[in-house]
């Protein structure tokens, strides 16, 4: 026994230092692959040692020195195996698993992905393969993505609130207008993915209620090149048409991606308005003509200095005039409900909008480690010019003419610029993969109102409403995350990220200066436990921070009538969330999620009146708390080989509590979203696809709105050897996806709305594929995506 004991003592460490160390990543062609299987095994021996990939999809094995059998394993790939003799510790870095052919396309290995995929953090929407989609604007595809809601040029996540853009990892410093005008340059046939994030991790900037969403570009694959053309015709009560063109190229150490995209055309839009006075009601109808023309170009250039290092830069411009030709009547009816007068306004707003976004970055692999560095340099400007001219004129119950009620000229202008840095540092050491960085910007931001009455004949300024208004912004920010996975079952990510702000805003009218200077913490937390093969659970906390948008801080008054208009708030503060989830996925195809998130000093938009006057006034300010509890389910039904179907289903509670007096009552109930998005293969070259989006009444905070659904329809039919793509889409068959019902009561004055700007049209669209048709995601964002978001 003695001689047991000193043989194992002596024995023993050595055992433990013997001990080899296998380290590397699993990927496919667009990203890293977690939870994919890693085993080793030796000729004749029963004995297995194996793990799995963690967040990053990184692994650790240890054995003792022999020949071995490395296999790595994933659903839906081909299994990937490698001979090794292990004699040191050796790091294998990347091993790529390769989609399995036998069930996708022959021609695009990605065109049979998943219409909608579930990852730990995100969801991820595959824009290649939706044909509502596809074809259209990247803000047509995000309104049929999954958990998001688009309606008056806002992108909400369901249940969270606004949400910040990306485009390939780079935020866009644009907001509301301004974001909306930049999306419906961008074509749909230019995105490889849309990633939901609902998580974010501390890496990202901090803004954004509701989470961050990555339009993720594709790229071409290694020594190979692609053209595209297509034209497009949407056919509504007006017609516009787009042609686009993109190229990618990848030869050797070059990556090159073009696009153009050139639309002509108008759309139509309305909008009803009813408020009620206490001795009267009026009711506004507005319709509108508004002219689609707008031609925008991107270039992404990336070139491998070394086989560790690559430099690039990406440019994104746009030109827009999107000008409008607009007439509202308002009948005003009396207390007997009999229309006592009317006001008939004309008029015609003429818009020059031009957006430039240059980014210049550098990535290098340090060693063999893992360890990377990135650069980021972005420069980003954004100029509008506004002329409105319009005229209001009264008429008595026999339709008669009264008066000239206002008649006026106002011409605007905002110039926008943004500078920003960033780098970026990945360094995984033995126990923990670690991340940290810095970045900082400054944004300014300059604004003028000329306000001219033109009621007399001719042109005479108003200095009372005239205006001009100076804005700054300095933003410093560090951060650190740290990823591990504690066993096979157990993985955690931590994150802590500092924002420090510095604000000054002037107004020449007011003679008033505005400086704020805030530092604030945002940490984050992520923890997954794959309890076996079918289950796996995570929890996840996040805050987050709404800056408020550059317009809604200028104080300008923006008339639309001579009885409506809308003014900014240079007090508005940043209003802060906490978002809470617990999410469950079975099989990787049924999600259960439950979300909680509390919106502190939140700021919104107050319909108010002056019922003196009879004006409508539109303001902002922070008035409230709200409280939101929801519970989510998607499926996924993929059974039948030729029908792919994705259906999601979300009820959410909302409870707002003023902070502020408030002659209102605050608006609490329940709310809930269906949705269903289908594909059917009729065959190899032909599809159909049928989506379907319910959104029931909903309240938050002073306003109700009504209920919305959507039917579209899509056909697509592939000829020439798959090279040539017809599709038709219709969307929204029965005209009932609309804004409609939007509610609110403030100072005992009741207020509805309702908007359609050209939600029911026919789309045809015919492209032409030539090169190799094979692709690849480059993943990618603007660095200074937050300010662009904010640009207004």
């Amino acid at each position: 026994m003695k001689r047991l004991v000193i043989f194992i003592t002596l024995i023993f460490p050595l055992l433990i230092f013997s001990q080899i160390e296998i380290k590397g990543s699993i990927v496919d062609a667009n990203e890293t692959i977690v939870w994919a299987n890693i085993i080793l095994t030796q000729p004749n021996s029963d004995k297995i040692i194996g793990t799995t990939s963690d967040f990053d999809g990184n692994f650790t094995l240890n054995a003792v020195k022999g020949n071995y059998t490395l296999t790595v394993s994933y659903v839906g790939y081909t299994t990937f195996k490698k001979e090794i003799t292990l004699e040191n510790n050796i790091n294998l870095n990347t091993i790529t698993l390769q989609a399995d052919t036998n069930s996708l396309d022959e021609v695009v290995i990605t065109s049979r992905k998943k219409l909608i995929e579930q990852k730990p953090d995100r969801i991820i929407f595959n824009v290649e393969n939706s044909i509502t989609a596809s074809n259209g604007d990247a803000l047509d595809a995000l309104k049929v993505a999954p958990g998001l809601q688009v309606q008056n040029g806002v992108i909400n996540m369901f249940g969270k609130g606004n949400s910040r853009v990306m485009i390939n990892d780079r935020m866009l410093p644009l907001s509301a207008e301004e974001l909306t005008s930049y999306l419906n340059t961008l074509s749909a046939s230019d995105i490889k993915k849309i990633e939901v994030i609902t998580s974010p991790p501390s890496k990202y900037d901090a803004s954004g209620n509701g989470g961050l969403i990555n339009i993720v570009l594709k790229r071409g694959t290694q020594n190979s090149w692609k053209n595209s053309t297509s034209i497009i015709h949407n056919i509504d009560t007006y017609n516009f048409t787009t042609f686009r063109n993109s190229l990618l190229f990848n030869k050797n150490k070059v990556n090159l991606s073009l696009s153009i995209d050139k639309t002509r055309g108008y759309i139509r839009g309305e909008e009803d308005f009813q408020v009620y006075y206490p001795t009267s009601t009026w009711d506004i109808d507005i319709n509108t003509k508004d002219h689609k023309k707008a031609f925008s170009g991107r270039i992404l250039l990336d070139y491998d200095v070394t086989k560790n290092t690559t430099i690039g830069v990406q440019y994104f411009g746009n030109k827009t005039n999107p000008d409008i030709s607009d007439r509202s009547i308002t009948n005003i009816y009396n207390t007997s409900n009999t229309i006592d007068s009317l006001l008939i306004n004309n008029g015609k707003e003429f818009d020059e909008r031009i957006s430039h976004s240059l980014n210049l970055h550098a990535i290098t692999k340090l060693d063999s480690l893992g360890r990377k560095l990135s650069f980021d340099a972005d420069y980003f400007t954004y100029d509008a010019e506004k002329g409105r001219n319009f005229r209001t004129e009264s008429f008595d119950s026999n339709n008669q003419f009264q008066n000239v009620n206002l008649s006026a000229l106002a011409n605007s202008i905002q110039h926008i610029k943004n500078l920003s840095f960033k780098a970026d540092m990945e360094h995984p050491l033995k126990n923990i993969n670690l991340s940290y960085g810095f970045k900082v910007s400054t944004i300014d931001s300059e604004s003028g109102l000329d306000f001219y009455n033109t009621i007399s004949g001719f042109a005479e300024l108003d200095t009372n409403v005239s205006n001009s208004f100076k804005y700054e912004e300095n933003n410093q920010a560090i951060y650190v995350n740290g990823s591990k996975k504690i066993n096979d079952k157990w993985q955690l990510q931590l994150g802590l990220r500092l924002e420090n702000t510095q604000t000054e805003g002037f107004s020449l009218e007011l003679n008033q200066t505005t400086k704020n200077d805030y530092s604030k913490l945002f940490p984050s937390l992520f923890v997954m436990h794959n309890s076996n093969e079918n289950n796996t659970f995570s929890l996840s906390y996040v805050k987050r921070i709404q800056r408020p948008a550059f317009s809604h801080l200028n104080p300008f008054r923006v008339y639309v009538s001579s009885n409506t208009y809308n003014q900014g708030n240079p007090f508005l503060q940043p209003s802060f969330n906490n978002n809470f989830e617990i999410k469950h996925t079975y099989k990787n195809k049924l999600t259960t999620n439950i979300f909680y998130n509390i919106m502190n000093d939140a700021s919104g938009v107050i319909f108010t009146s002056n019922i003196e006057e009879n004006t409508q006034i539109v303001t902002r300010d922070n008035f409230f708390t709200e409280y939101t509890i929801g519970l989510g389910q998607s499926y996924i039904y993929n059974k039948l080989n030729w029908l792919q179907s994705q259906n999601s289903f979300i009820l959410v509670h909302i409870k707002s509590k003023f902070t502020k007096p408030f002659d209102a009552t605050p608006q609490n109930g329940l709310s809930y979203i269906a949705a269903s998005n289908n594909t059917i293969k009729l065959n190899a070259n032909n599809r159909l696809q049928i989506d379907a989006n319910y959104n029931s009444k909903a309240k938050s905070n002073l306003f109700s709105v009504g209920d919305s659904f959507s039917l579209d329809l899509g056909y697509s039919s592939l000829f020439l050897h798959k090279s040539l793509q017809f599709s038709i889409v219709f969307k929204d068959v029965f005209a009932t996806s609309y804004l409609n019902n939007l509610e609110s009561n403030v100072n005992g004055v009741r207020q509805v709305y309702g908007q359609n700007r050209n939600n029911r049209y026919l789309r045809f669209s015919l492209s032409y594929n030539f090169g190799n048709k094979k692709i690849k995601e480059k993943n990618r964002q603007f660095g200074n995506a937050e300010e662009t978001r904010r640009t207004n």
